[in-house]
């Protein structure tokens, strides 16, 4: 438990004030919880003994009125605090989430993380703040409640005291095995709720597949059977946590019954005074109650332990270093891009090998070459999505690395062949590009982008609300709204990743005069695989198994007769790369 109040607190921040005060009304309502008891006591003494008065029961009345009018409030100030400071607290840890995610390495969303992520945001942090952010007060107020109990039972009697703190010391041995267990077995519930998400993510993102192919009987079985292994997870751990807490009755049942015989045993040896033995009688069905209470949540206990693992795992995650402190320099003699000696490599599998050139200011660049040779990695490098493993990319002379990543991405423009538009309005969508544009900038770019007349003609014009990830808009037309985005950023950097490959010819038509305006005056560095693309670049990088094999204007490739040739001559066949071609 104590380890427990620290990671809450650790993860408070500046709420630690709000949640310590609420521990302060939980303790204090705890000590009231227990004075009925004690105000009983003294009525039974009083009446045994012949001293009770009218005056002194009705002052005893008003104390029991006051004790549980005083413990509404108390339990109301801790309700408030704790419970509110829960919401608020993960509020904020849901922003920091964002934050680190936005400054991890593209590797980490490409490695079967996005479920991780999802449960770690809808499951998680939902349980923590809504479950046992709201009784971390009350378990507390039982840690209290039970010091009492044992404080009241040592004043009436130390055997009696002691022989109670026998009891819990048996009930926290036990407790030990229970806990050792529910830790496992809430692990694993939490790692199959993510595996859920992943499942249901994987079903949702490839339905459009899993429909063409007709699979939708085998994957929805997998979905199901994933549904299926959750609900046993679930009722596992309910299976085994069970005896636990059988075993735990058991001791606090047979531990008031070993207090009320030892009671009787003091009692007939003149140890204990009949008064306090009635005073222990109205104490034992309580004794351990607080205990009792405490470990009835132990489960939800051992879940938001696991809960908070999880979320400090995915918070653990190494971020990509943005330390740097440059700014990239306005005018210089050193090329735009350089890259020098880099290789690179995901995990384990080295993917670039030594890899050098140059790229001058308002200058082409075209990479081409075989799929996995490693040209979308140079791009992704260049915007240090990934950082290299060994060599150095520069920006005008500058180390990308000593750069900040706000600096550097203010530098960068990336049009993607995979475009990925906002749950928005195609105006916001356009205006991510340059939040402060004003309107007249962004209709500009959207004229420059051969876009402005299909947005027109939509229902609401700019307002129109497009549906995720585009999905109400075609391929050619999402894609001159991204390069409509990247008109409007106006970056001297410009890197297209095949931007045209997966469009029609009507549309690609559009895309190059889109491409055209977004290429005035800029540095560009091309991955393509249409010859139109590429043939007026001012280089040529053919990138063959993470190294460059050939480079040269279209003209001198074409004339040493090497891989380049060999790609033009299969692209005028229309059969594009394949394995041959690498030889």
């Amino acid at each position: 438990m104590i380890g427990l109040m620290k990671r809450i607190f650790d993860v408070s921040g500046k709420y630690k004030g709000r949640i310590r005060l609420a521990l302060v009304f939980s303790f204090l309502k705890a000590g009231l919880s227990k004075a009925p008891i004690m105000l009983g006591f003294l009525v039974l003494t009083s009446f045994y003994e012949g001293t009770m008065t009218v005056e002194k029961c009705i002052w005893v009345g008003i104390s029991m009125v006051a004790c549980v009018l005083l413990q509404m409030l108390f339990q109301y100030f801790a309700d408030r605090l704790q419970s509110a400071s829960g919401y608020m607290i993960f509020a904020e840890k849901r922003m920091e989430l964002g934050a680190h995610l936005r400054k991890m390495p593209m590797g980490y969303f490409t490695e079967g993380n996005i479920g991780k992520i999802s449960s770690v945001l809808s499951t998680d942090m939902v349980f923590i703040e809504e479950n046992c952010m709201m009784v971390l007060a009350d378990l507390m107020s039982y840690i209290f409640a039970e010091i009492i109990m044992i404080v009241f039972m040592l004043f009436f009697n130390f055997w009696l005291g002691l022989g109670s703190l026998l009891v819990v010391v048996i009930a926290v041995l036990v407790s030990k095995g229970m806990k050792k267990e529910a830790i496992e077995d809430s692990t694993a519930r939490q790692e199959q709720s993510e595996n859920q998400t992943e499942a249901v993510l994987d079903f949702t993102e490839g339905i459009g597949i899993i429909k063409t192919y007709n699979l939708l009987g085998e994957k929805s079985k997998e979905l199901s059977d994933n549904f299926r292994k959750s609900c046993e997870t679930s009722l596992r751990f309910e299976m085994q946590h069970s005896p636990w807490q059988r075993r735990l009755l058991l001791v606090f049942g047979l531990g008031a019954a070993f207090i009320v015989g030892l009671s009787f045993y003091l009692n007939t040896h003149d140890l204990l005074s009949v008064t306090y033995l009635m005073g222990i009688m109205l104490f034992v069905f309580e004794l351990f109650g607080p205990l009792k209470a405490l470990y009835s949540q132990s489960a939800r206990l051992t879940v938001m332990n696991s809960c908070m693992n999880r979320i400090e795992e995915v918070f653990g995650e190494r971020e990509l270093s943005d330390t740097g402190v440059e700014q990239i320099p306005v005018a210089t003699h050193a090329p735009e891009v350089e890259f020098k000696n880099v290789s690179f490599a995901y995990g384990q599998k080295e993917v670039l090998h030594d890899v050098s050139f140059t790229l001058n200011k308002n200058q082409m660049l075209a990479l081409v070459g075989p799929s996995g040779g490693g040209k979308s990695t140079i791009a992704n490098l260049l915007t240090r999505f990934w950082d290299v493993k060994s060599g150095q990319v520069f920006i005008r002379g500058k180390d990308i690395r000593a750069i900040p990543l706000s600096e550097l991405m203010n530098h960068i423009s990336m049009v993607f062949q995979r475009v990925y538009l906002f749950q928005d309005t195609i105006y916001n969508n356009i205006s991510m590009g340059r939040p402060t544009a004003s309107r007249a900038e962004v209709i500009e770019a959207a004229k420059k982008a051969r876009c402005y007349d299909f947005i027109m003609a939509l229902p609401e014009g700019f307002e129109t609300v497009i549906g995720e990830g585009g999905a109400s808009l075609s391929g050619g037309e999402k894609q001159r709204i991204s390069i409509a985005r990247c008109i409007l950023k106006d970056a001297p950097i410009v890197i297209l990743d095949e931007a045209t490959a997966s469009v029609d010819a009507d549309n690609e038509s559009y895309i190059q005069q889109a491409i055209s305006e977004l290429c005035k005056g800029k540095t560009l560095l091309v991955i393509a695989h249409r010859l139109n693309t590429i043939r007026n670049a001012d280089e040529i990088l053919v990138i063959s198994d993470g190294r460059i094999a050939e480079k040269g204007t279209h003209t001198q490739l074409l004339q040493k007769q090497g891989i380049y040739h060999a790609f033009v001559q299969t692209r005028e066949n229309s059969k594009g790369w394949n394995q041959k071609n690498r030889a």
